[in-house]
């Protein structure tokens, strides 16, 4: 008796070309059996709308922001000492005026702080709506 002969056995192997000849039936068989609807385009004839034209536009405060730290608003100098102030200002000049909405024009070169300190007094001043103005990409790269 050779008990030793038993140990020896030959690790399983698995073959994958049987695997890979299925799969490949599979998938000509779903190529086959694949319906190919061609949609046809439909004519749609969209409805025409008048809407009225905005009756006016908001009521504006442009800021603009210099290179060098000024500050201008509706193109008068206003000198800046601190946040506080300049919402005063802001303020006074947005008196009368309904849904007054601030618009910042600041200069590429100024710091950001400068424009921080707008966004700082027009939040102090209650001015709610705050946008910036820039160029478009063909104007900017003159």
């Amino acid at each position: 008796m050779n008990f030793r002969r038993a140990l020896r056995r030959e690790e399983p192997e698995i073959n994958f070309i049987p695997l890979i000849d299925v799969l490949l039936v599979i998938l000509i068989f779903l190529m086959v059996t694949t319906t190919y609807a061609k949609y046809s385009e439909l004519q749609v004839n969209l409805p025409a709308a008048t809407g009225e034209p905005t009756p006016d536009r908001p009521a504006e405060l442009v800021v603009s922001v210099a290179a060098d730290g000024r500050y201008t608003v509706d193109k008068r100098s206003v000198a800046f000492r601190d946040p506080s102030s300049f919402a005063q200002e802001l303020q006074r000049l947005a008196a009368g005026r309904k849904d007054t909405m601030v618009i910042i024009y600041a200069d590429a070169g100024a710091s950001h702080q400068a424009v921080v300190n707008v966004l700082e007094s027009a939040r102090l001043a209650g001015l709610a709506k705050v946008t910036f103005a820039a160029q478009s990409g063909a104007a900017a790269s003159r």
